[in-house]
C-alpha cells in the first residue's frame, strides 16, 4: 500500500582529491565522504500528499534523485510503487512523473513544441497520439491557451506548470515534485498549490518536496522531516502536532502561587515570568486547573490553552527555522 518506500537508503559522496592534500587523511576508522542521506526509511501510502521538508542542506534532493534513479545510493533500498529501483527502474518510471531542481525548457520554442519533445523522448508514447496527449497536459496546467507562446516569455509560474505537465504526459500513478513553487510570487505559488490540489484528487500520489509550511498546512495530508541527512520525524499532520506538548498560560498577579498550584496537579515544565505562569496540560483539564487555581485564591486575569505551531514543531525537530512566508 506504499507508493514509496526505502530501507536504511543511504548516500555519501566521496571528497575525492580533498583527502590526500599535503597527507591530511580522515581519522583512523572514519569513513572518507560526506554522508549526505543518512538510513532514512520513507512510509509514503498510496493517494497521499507527502510533504518532504528540511532546511536546505538536510538531504531532500539527493534521496530524490536515487528515487529516480539519477544517482545510485552508497547502501540501503528503496521501491516506487512496489517496484525496486534503480534495478528496475525501466519497469515503473513510466508510471512516474517528476520534477527535479526546477524546469529545463527551450527558451525558442513555444510550451507546446518543448512538451512534443519531451514526449518523443518516452519510447513507450505512441507517436500518433502525441498531439492529444500534449493538449491534454496543457490543458490540466492552465496553459492550453498559451501553448504557442514561446517559452522564455513565459512567467516563472507558467514554467514551473509547464515542467509539471511534462510530467503528466502519460497517466501517472506517483508524480515526484523538488520545491515546485520555488521563487514563485504569492500568485504562483497559489497557481501550483491548486494544480497539486488537482492532481491528488484524480487519484495520483503526490511526494512534493518543501521548505514553505503554508503548502505543507494547506495540501498535505503526511510529512516527512529531515535533518542532516537524517528523518527526524514520518507521519500524518495530526500526528506531527501530537508531538507537541499543549501548554497552559495564566494571567495572574502571583505568578509563583500559580506555579505552584500548578504543579500540585502534576503539571510539567512550569515556569513563572512576570505577570504570567504556565505548565505543559499534559492529561490534566483545562477547566479543573482553572477552577483550582480559583479555589487556591491565585487571581486569573487571563487563562489560555494553546499547542505549538506548525512553525514550532519544525524548528524543535531539525533546530533551524523554515520559510513560513507564501
Amino acid at each position: 500500500m506504499t507508493a514509496i518506500a526505502t530501507a536504511g537508503l543511504t548516500k555519501r559522496f566521496p571528497v575525492g582529491a580533498a583527502w590526500g592534500v599535503r597527507g591530511v587523511f580522515p581519522p583512523r576508522g572514519q569513513q572518507r565522504g560526506q554522508l549526505a542521506v543518512d538510513h532514512i526509511d520513507l512510509a509514503v501510502p498510496r493517494n497521499a500528499v507527502y510533504g518532504f521538508l528540511g532546511p536546505n542542506g538536510s538531504g531532500k534532493t539527493t534521496t530524490i534523485r536515487m528515487l529516480l534513479g539519477l544517482a545510485y545510493p552508497t547502501s540501503g533500498t528503496a521501491a516506487l510503487l512496489g517496484v525496486p529501483v534503480p534495478d528496475s527502474a525501466t519497469q515503473v518510471l513510466h508510471k512516474v512523473g517528476s520534477l527535479v531542481e526546477g524546469p529545463a525548457f527551450y527558451p525558442f520554442l513555444s510550451g507546446a513544441a518543448n512538451l512534443a519533445r519531451y514526449d518523443a523522448a518516452d519510447r513507450t508514447a505512441n507517436p500518433r497520439t502525441a498531439k492529444s496527449r500534449v493538449d491534454e497536459a496543457l490543458s490540466r496546467v492552465g496553459l492550453l491557451s498559451a501553448a504557442g507562446k514561446r517559452y522564455r516569455h513565459y512567467s516563472l509560474g507558467m514554467k514551473q506548470r509547464l515542467a509539471i505537465a511534462a510530467g503528466l504526459l502519460r497517466p501517472r500513478e506517483l508524480i515526484i515534485l523538488d520545491e515546485p513553487t520555488n521563487g514563485l510570487d504569492p500568485q504562483g505559488t497559489r497557481e501550483v498549490r491548486a494544480l497539486i490540489r488537482q492532481i491528488a484528487a484524480d487519484g495520483t500520489t503526490v511526494f512534493v518536496s518543501s521548505h514553505l509550511l503554508a503548502e505543507v498546512e494547506q495540501i498535505c495530508t503526511h510529512v516527512g522531516v529531515m535533518r542532516t541527512g537524517k528523518l527526524v520525524f514520518q507521519g500524518s499532520l495530526p500526528d506531527l502536532r501530537r508531538t507537541g506538548a499543549t501548554r497552559v498560560t495564566v494571567q495572574t498577579a502571583d505568578p509563583e502561587a500559580a506555579v505552584k498550584v500548578l504543579t500540585g496537579l502534576g503539571m510539567a515544565q512550569a515556569q513563572a515570568t512576570d505577570g504570567e505562569a504556565s505548565a505543559a496540560l499534559g492529561d490534566a483539564e483545562p477547566e479543573r486547573v482553572c477552577a483550582e487555581l480559583v479555589h487556591a485564591g491565585v487571581g486569573v486575569r487571563g487563562f489560555a490553552v494553546a499547542s505549538p505551531s506548525l512553525e514550532d514543531l519544525f524548528v524543535g525537530l531539525t533546530g533551524e527555522g523554515f520559510d513560513v512566508s507564501e
